[in-house]
């Protein structure tokens, strides 16, 4: 699932966006508030990736070789 999705955003949503985009899907799909915890640990996933900077890069910018957001290509090389 693409974490843009999950949350409800486009690619280039502003830091605040990401935020107020988290705060909505993590309150409609809390656990709590009778919500699915998978559902409500993808919207955790993807607001962890979106909101950091540096894995946001990660993630917008996927190695050729691995799957995105996660860089490296196949263990132990080729």
């Amino acid at each position: 699932m693409d974490h843009y999705t999950t949350l409800g955003i486009n690619r280039n949503a502003s830091p605040d966006d990401i935020k107020q985009a988290y705060r909505r899907m993590a309150n409609q799909h809390h656990p709590d508030r009778g919500g699915s915890t998978a559902k409500f640990q993808e919207v955790q996933a993807a607001y962890e990736t979106l909101s950091d900077p540096q894995k946001k890069q990660q993630y917008d910018n996927p190695n050729p070789f691995g799957s995105r957001g996660h860089p490296g290509g196949f263990p132990g090389g080729f």
